[in-house]
């Protein structure tokens, strides 16, 4: 089933969802997106392997499992380490599974400084701006791959 499982990495903050600033990332919590994701990963023939730290090395050695496993794909939303994070960027380029880039927001209509993603130089692609939705979204692209 390895090659079925999509990889679905949160980094720092996102454990807080449904509470920290609604009005910019949503209601939901991160339990209800992925409750949502893992259901939609099943109706398409995928598992979700769901994980969320706020520690950026956790999240290079998630990707580096994700290799290992044979995942088929990573969803990676790398919350504030997208926009400085080149451990995170060189662990994108070193494995071969496919990183497909989430965000909540549209991190293009916030501060100037969200504006470079250190993921998104090396992701196979991004999605952006569509709340929790971006994350079936890109499930969708990912199943794609």
């Amino acid at each position: 089933m390895a090659d079925k499982t999509i990889f679905v990495l949160n980094g720092p903050n996102l454990n807080l969802l449904g509470t920290r600033e609604p009005e910019v990332y949503g209601r939901e919590t991160l339990a209800d997106i992925m409750a949502r994701l893992s259901a939609a990963a099943a109706e398409r023939g995928f598992a979700v392997d769901a994980r969320q730290s706020n520690h950026e090395g956790e999240l290079v050695d998630w990707l580096h499992a994700a290799q290992a496993a044979g995942a088929h794909c990573v969803l990676l939303n790398a919350g504030a380490y997208t926009h400085t994070s080149v451990a995170l960027h060189d662990a994108i380029r070193s494995i071969k599974v496919p990183v497909i880039e989430v965000h909540l927001s549209n991190p293009h209509l916030r501060e100037e400084f969200r504006h470079k993603s250190f993921v998104g130089m090396a992701a196979r692609g991004t999605v952006c701006g569509f709340g929790a939705d971006s994350y079936l979204v890109a499930l969708d692209a990912a199943t794609r791959l």
